[in-house]
């Protein structure tokens, strides 16, 4: 079963993700995930993987540069890594990823369909005709080259992937969920939306039966002379009816600017997480800010963090916020705060290793800096942003800023 579940175009960056940021996303993102399950399932996991907004604000708090195409590969291959070894406790696999890695795919759900008693030649199956969808069924001038395939013991399914258009310097991301599948030929799509790139020949929409009906006829009775004529004559035919409107998928364009600007962000809700950051943290977690090394900026971060582990899918339309959690390796909107990214990971780390013990005060303490930022968001005041990335990069090497570029020098003077 599937259904598509939304898309995102996004701007093509050069460069690699170094050492240092690939092994903290690795973490970070196995610990997120965990948490997820916890409170939430295996399955919700999978619908949040599968919604473009939240991938994007994921790969953003990760520290990955917040409107990249990059973000795709590193966040797959970082949960590979992550979660691979915690397979067994969790029942979720990655498979796939880029270039090589993605024409693996139907090998790997077969063999972890011996392993865990799923039908991995059925969901081979489904992965190719996925990949198939978005690369024949849909012409839209993206060539796809990464393909990941999140599964469950119980064999229900996320799918991500991504294409490039080299002439136009963009990517396009793909996301597909196991749920409510009629057909994959028949709309597994419920819309396609996306910025305007001339003609697309979409044969998965209702309106195309007639013509997919029309090719097999033609190449059983007709052979290929026959194509133009049936194709005229299916034109003959269109009605009112063949051209009613569709409904939307949600759909993520991201700017071509590398600077995070304020109209990028919601202020409000950013100042609701500093505001709960400040007002919850000294509450929920009083022995952790008497650890030397832990302080209010490791509680933002954390508030960050937890949105994107609670919150509703409405919360996401802004991506760009969830980077003044951890920066960005190309230093926007700051460089990566190191120090403070590695807190995260322990302070997650450590509420969820506690949970599974069956002490759940500080994974719960985290949902409740989440609660307190909803909350104080509809009063909550404070600077204005760039003021906000102003004080952050002054302070960058305090917190052992690190980017691309190397690590952060103090301000001079």
């Amino acid at each position: 079963m599937a259904r598509k579940a939304g898309s995102a175009d996004l701007p093509l960056h050069s460069g690699h993700v170094p050492k240092w940021l690939a092994d903290r996303m690795t973490r970070l993102g196995a610990v997120m995930s965990e948490a997820i399950v916890h409170h939430y399932g295996r399955d919700e996991l999978l619908r949040r993987l599968a919604h473009p907004f939240w991938f994007q604000s994921f790969g953003a708090v990760m520290g990955m540069d917040w409107h990249s195409s990059g973000i795709t590969t590193s966040v797959i291959g970082a949960l590979k890594r992550g979660l691979t070894p915690l397979s067994k406790e969790l029942g979720i696999h990655v498979c796939g990823g880029r270039g090589r890695h993605s024409r693996q795919t139907p090998l790997e759900l077969m063999s972890i369909g011996e392993r865990v008693g799923f039908d991995g030649s059925a969901l081979a199956r489904a992965s190719r005709l996925v990949a198939k969808v978005d690369s024949a069924a849909i012409q839209d001038g993206f060539d796809l080259y990464l393909h990941g395939f999140i599964v469950t013991d119980d064999g229900k399914w996320a799918v991500v992937q991504q294409g490039m258009n080299d002439a136009r310097r963009q990517a396009r991301r793909y996301h597909w969920l196991s749920e409510d599948l009629k057909s994959f030929v028949d709309e597994p799509h419920t819309g396609i939306d996306g910025i305007g790139q001339g003609e697309i020949v979409n044969l998965t929409d209702r309106r195309a039966e007639a013509s997919r009906r029309a090719q097999i006829e033609v190449l059983d009775a007709l052979g290929p002379d026959g194509v133009a004529r049936r194709f005229l004559a299916l034109d003959e035919r269109r009605t009112e009816a063949d051209v009613a409107p569709q409904p939307m998928l949600p759909h993520l364009v991201m700017p071509e600017h590398h600077d995070v600007r304020s109209k990028d962000v919601v202020l409000r809700r950013l100042h609701g997480s500093l505001a709960a950051a400040a007002d919850r943290g000294p509450e929920d977690f009083p022995d952790l800010l008497l650890t030397p090394g832990v302080g209010p900026r490791a509680v933002q971060a954390l508030a960050m963090v937890a949105e994107v582990i609670h919150g509703a899918p409405c919360r996401f339309s802004d991506p760009a916020r969830f980077s003044v959690a951890h920066g960005g390796k190309d230093r926007h909107p700051f460089p990566v705060p190191v120090r403070v990214y590695d807190q995260t990971i322990r302070v997650l780390k450590s509420a969820v290793q506690k949970a599974k013990l069956g002490q759940q005060e500080e994974l719960f303490a985290l949902k409740r800096l989440d609660d307190q930022a909803r909350a104080l968001e509809r009063y909550a005041g404070g600077p204005g942003f760039e003021d906000i990335l102003s004080e952050e990069r002054a302070k960058s090497h305090a917190y052992g800023g690190r980017s691309v570029f190397g690590d952060e020098r103090p301000p001079e003077g």
